[in-house]
Parts: C-alpha cells; sequence; structure tokens
C-alpha cells in the first residue's frame, strides 16, 4: 500500500514541477515576446486558469507528502521525505504571502485597466515563481531520492 503512495506521490509532485517549470521558462516567455496586449491578455487568462487549480495541486502535493512521511517513518528515506513536504509548505507560504496577490490583480487586468507598473508586477511574480520552482523541485527531488 505505501508504494502506491509513494508512486501517486512522485506522479503528482512530478506532474507539478513539470507545469510550474514550463510557466516559468517556456510560457512567460512566449507571453513576453507578444505585444503587450497579447501578452498581459494571455498573462491574464494564465492567471485565471492556473489559479482555479494550482491551489489543490499544491495542497494535494502536501498532503500526500505528509500521509507518506508517517506511513513511512520507519523506512529509509523518510526523513528526505519530511524535508520534501517542508519544502512544500515553504512554496505555499511563498504562494499565499507573495505570488496570489499579484496574480488576484493581475487575471483581472485589461488592456484598459491594467496599471501603470503592470509590466514591473508580472517581473516581481516572475522571480517570486523562479524561487518558487527552485522550492518544489528540491521537494521533488528529495522524494525521489526517498524512493530510490
Amino acid at each position: 500500500m505505501i508504494e502506491a503512495l509513494e508512486v501517486c506521490t512522485i506522479v503528482v509532485v512530478g506532474l507539478m514541477v513539470g507545469v510550474e517549470f514550463s510557466v516559468a521558462f517556456v510560457l512567460n516567455r512566449i507571453l513576453n515576446g507578444l505585444p503587450d496586449d497579447s501578452n498581459q491578455l494571455g498573462r491574464a487568462h494564465g492567471g485565471r486558469m492556473l489559479g482555479a487549480v494550482m491551489p489543490f495541486w499544491y495542497i494535494g502535493s502536501l498532503i500526500l507528502s505528509a500521509v507518506w512521511a508517517i506511513a513511512g517513518w520507519h523506512e529509509p528515506g523518510a526523513v528526505l521525505v519530511v524535508i520534501a513536504a517542508g519544502l512544500l509548505i515553504v512554496s505555499v507560504v511563498m504562494s499565499i504571502l507573495l505570488l496570489v496577490p499579484i496574480n488576484d490583480r493581475g487575471k483581472t487586468w485589461t488592456p484598459e485597466n491594467r496599471p501603470e507598473d503592470w509590466k514591473e508586477q508580472m517581473n516581481r511574480w516572475d522571480r517570486f515563481h523562479y524561487v518558487r520552482v527552485a522550492v518544489i523541485i528540491a521537494a521533488f527531488a528529495l522524494l525521489a531520492t526517498a524512493l530510490a
């Protein structure tokens, strides 16, 4: 039973890492290459779409990791799972305190109502997102190492 939990956790966290990596290093670079109106509209749409899904994915990843840490406490690699869960907590806290407030503003913007500093706000979101991606990659690597 614990093997299924371990594999499920690795898959869920791995897919989340893949999506967030793609947002940081592929999607946002594509959007930044578009004219300002298209860039901003694309980011607003992405903020609405991913903003609706990612909270469940982050919390679900954290719950799966915590359950794995508890269920496999006496197995080799348990400390790595606990550290990974701690990193996922960091990613959730970062999201709530740093990224979500910017995303909540940005997803409502249109070319007609966006603030003058919208690009600076998006650049700030991108910088925070790069750090969050590094944190969840580290968590994923620890989980994968614990499984091995």
